[in-house]
């Protein structure tokens, strides 16, 4: 027989809606009322492509190309075709990044539930029409407006629209924005605004997911790139003028020299090389089932020093086990007899538990350890969900005998005042890296605002959290790279301390409390950067958290899974979620690890490390050549004298000590932590060597002016001040492939040796106009040489100490 009291409960109770039936939607698809905001996780193909050939010096390039076909001969269009094999290159490598792309993000796409003729079920974000009944529970995203329906404890974190920090609780009929997200609670909301019309996409027009944030390494690289195309046209102006009218050549023959010193200025290969080691960047950590959803966070996460951990789903598995239930003072008075404490405490544990329709990890090991009893059932007549601010959840519930009671299960430092002899207990178990919460019987109801005052403890539930069998491997790497581990969770400092222990963290033996932080910026900085675990974190803590840190010039990585996270995970540098967690949390990350992987970060920073130190290695040579060719540019219009070289000479030499080793180099392993100030870093070692290398070469050409007389003395100059040039700028290149390694070695001697084959192949000889005259000046070329290496290995280390990075 029914309770009356519950049935005019029951009575009053709006039946769930719905939601929308078969041919309502398909009016609706015929209408065009649906949710048509292009969510893409790359550019297209035709952006790509576009985006690779129409560039400034793709234009430029192609322009002296055409010069160079009208004057002639095709040898010295050569730049031409690499700047072709390049482009190609390029799209390729992009395209193949954009598939890697495509297929993760389908993985990683969120798929809302919504009711169709009254049965829910899961849906890509595209199917969703007007009207739409969409299901809520916490770390759901809002991905359309609407209007609230059902509201159950319902508090929505409008703040990555608003601003505004605290959750906002919801009621039938209040409006839901896109891009807010659910904390506590759940419900059900009807579609109002979809597609273009909704708030989020009106906001911000969401073309794509994966955009281009700021980057150091491409910013750099944009200025690099603007100073030169300034200094090109200068250049060009003088040595028109120089080789046409003051040296009164052939309009043909000046002008293919005019071109000669133009194009080796322009560092093309390097914006594809960048191009490429991001996009093979993507590649590698897309195997490992890592999705990059905004490319520099690839960059981003080589600079990080500080990754600041959440516990739970990350150091430890999602799942728990209840270990033990010990029972308080509290509960001899909880049932109808002292022998029946237990078996009391256990319904009421499962009777929580049932009225909690999303439960989280911790509840629902309480539900599979304590079902809901059989017989007749306990009713629930309120609830509150859990909130990660508040740290406790509760319900008011009717035995099957009638008796009513409001019930709190949460953190028992929160809901007990400091002192009570139960937070001995907890102590004792927290230090052996259990986490504990309390069940309480509270005397107040659950809208009270002091529903914690005054409760009466009943018991405490002992869970036993699972380690994931990788998490130490995974710390004791960021400790061997110099980047410090901060666990910063919800839960217990000292259980949470114990946990971070047993991983081997360093500093977890002195776990702090986060309530005991100071709130000035600088004073959290400083014991941040003093405690490597604290517990009881609130998520606006964790947020100011991570502000700290940056605050003291740290650059931080946050990794998390829960809706607690999403603040710190958006104001962090790099922002980390696992495939698993809220879809919250993988909104807002630049970075996910679809295979919930806590071990996958190692190979992303790695990555990382391997992208950003290889393209400032290999802009060095880049930028030397861009250096020499500057300089010998204006010293031959200065002089008054040919300029040595023709397009051919500098396309053989830059393919062989710039292009192909570049290429080789820039996918090289590399463990060492990205520095800032790329521009300055680079230009430290390219200006001196540039300068080195242009100053031999002038020498060594006048010199060979001076020395060759009669028919054929210009190809003789030439050819000396080329195998000068090539000899200097193969030593560059020994010293940016340090350290050695069989294959560096290897690649350089294979540099060097290909040039022989051009000196010894008649053929060869004459498609590059190179033949060394007599011996005499050939040596003294090497010589030359061999004095300006031994000034470059002098500059090298004084710019070093000098100007350290």
């Amino acid at each position: 027989m029914s309770d009356p009291a519950q049935t005019a409960t029951e009575e009053h109770l709006p039946a769930p809606h719905p939601g929308l039936s078969a041919p309502e939607v398909a009016e609706r698809v015929a209408r065009g009322e649906v949710n048509d905001v292009p969510v893409r996780s790359s550019r297209s193909t035709a952006e790509i492509v576009r985006a690779n050939v129409f560039t400034r010096f793709n234009a430029i390039i192609g322009v002296l190309f055409l010069i160079i076909l009208v004057v002639g001969p095709i040898q010295d269009g050569l730049f031409g075709f690499v700047i072709v094999a390049n482009t190609a290159i390029g799209i390729i490598q992009e395209l193949r990044a954009k598939k890697t792309l495509d297929s993760l993000a389908v993985i990683g796409e969120a798929r809302p539930t919504v009711r169709r003729d009254g049965a829910p079920c899961a849906i890509p974000t595209s199917g969703i029409v007007l009207d739409d009944v969409i299901e809520l529970g916490p770390g759901d995203k809002c991905v359309v407006d609407g209007r609230v329906l059902e509201a159950d404890g319902l508090e929505i974190d409008e703040s990555l629209l608003t601003g505004e920090a605290d959750p906002v609780l919801k009621r039938p009929g209040d409006p839901v924005m896109s891009g807010s997200f659910v904390v506590a609670g759940g419900g059900a909301f009807a579609a109002a605004k979809v597609g273009r019309e909704a708030y989020a996409a009106r906001l911000a027009e969401e073309a794509s997911r994966f955009t281009l944030v700021h980057s150091e390494l491409r910013t750099g690289i944009s200025r690099i790139l603007k100073y030169v195309t300034w200094m090109m046209i200068p250049t060009a102006i003088g040595l028109i003028f120089s080789q046409w009218i003051l040296q009164d050549h052939d309009w043909r023959e000046a002008v293919r020299r005019m071109v000669a010193g133009i194009v080796p200025m322009v560092p093309e290969g390097l914006v594809l090389l960048t191009s490429v080691a991001f996009a093979i960047g993507v590649i590698r950590l897309g195997r490992k089932q890592c999705l990059v959803q905004e490319l520099p966070a690839i960059e981003g996460l080589a600079r990080v020093d500080v990754v600041c951990l959440d516990k739970t789903g990350t150091l430890t598995e999602g799942g728990m086990d209840v270990s033990e239930l010990r029972l308080l003072d509290g509960a001899a008075t909880a049932g109808t007899a002292p022998g029946e404490g237990e078996a009391y405490v256990r319904q009421v544990l499962g009777a929580l538990g049932k009225a909690d329709p999303r439960p989280n990890a911790s509840l629902q090991a309480i539900i599979d350890a304590y079902p809901s009893p059989d017989g007749p059932p306990w009713q629930c007549t309120d609830s509150l969900p859990f909130s990660s601010a508040r740290k406790y959840s509760g319900a008011a519930l009717r035995s099957p005998d009638g008796e009513s009671a409001t019930w709190l299960l949460g953190a028992p430092d929160v809901l007990l005042p400091a002192g009570d002899p139960a937070l001995a207990h907890v102590e004792d178990l927290n230090a052996k890296g259990l986490r504990v919460l309390l069940l309480a019987r509270a005397t107040r109801g659950l809208d009270d605002p002091g529903v914690t005052d005054g409760v009466r403890p009943t018991g405490l539930v002992v869970l036993e959290q699972r380690l994931r069998p990788d998490a130490g491997a995974t710390l004791r790497y960021f400790a061997e790279q110099d980047v410090s581990a901060k666990v910063i969770s919800g839960d217990n400092a000292v259980s949470v301390g114990a946990v971070a222990a047993k991983l081997g963290l360093t500093g977890a033996k002195g776990p702090v409390d986060a309530r005991r932080l100071p709130a000035e910026r600088e004073a959290m900085g400083r014991a941040l950067d003093e405690g490597a675990v604290f517990g009881r974190v609130t998520p606006q803590q964790k947020r100011d958290m991570v502000g700290a840190l940056q605050h003291r010039g740290h650059t931080v990585a946050m990794t998390g899974d829960g809706v607690n996270d999403v603040l710190a995970l958006k104001d962090a540098d790099i922002g980390v979620s696992m495939g698993s967690g809220s879809e919250a949390t993988r909104a807002v990350a630049q970075i996910v690890l679809l295979n919930n992987s806590f071990a996958t970060l190692p190979s992303v920073v790695a990555e990382g490390r391997r992208v950003i130190g290889n393209i400032t290695r290999v802009a060095t040579l880049f930028l030397t050549k861009t250096v020499y060719s500057v300089l010998l540019a204006i010293l031959v219009v200065c002089s008054q004298v040919p300029y040595p070289f023709l397009p051919r000479h500098l396309t053989l030499l830059s393919t062989l000590t710039i292009g192909v080793p570049a290429f080789f180099l820039a996918l090289a392993p590399n463990k060492e932590r990205a520095k800032p100030h790329f521009v300055r870093r680079v230009m430290r070692y390219a200006i001196p060597a540039g300068a080195i290398a242009g100053v031999a070469t002038f020498a060594a050409y006048l010199l060979a002016r001076h020395y060759y007389t009669g028919p054929g003395a210009r190809d003789a100059e030439t050819s000396a001040a080329t195998l000068t040039l090539f000899l200097i700028s193969l030593w560059v290149l020994a010293i940016i492939a340090r350290p050695y390694t069989w294959w560096r070695i290897g690649l350089v001697l294979a540099m060097a040796a290909g040039f022989l084959v051009v000196l010894a192949t008649p053929w060869l000889q004459h498609f590059f106009a190179l033949k060394l005259v007599g011996e005499t000046m050939p040596w003294a070329a090497v010589a030359i040489a061999a004095v300006a290496a031994a000034v470059l290995e002098l500059a090298w280390r004084w710019v070093g100490r000098r100007f350290p990075a």
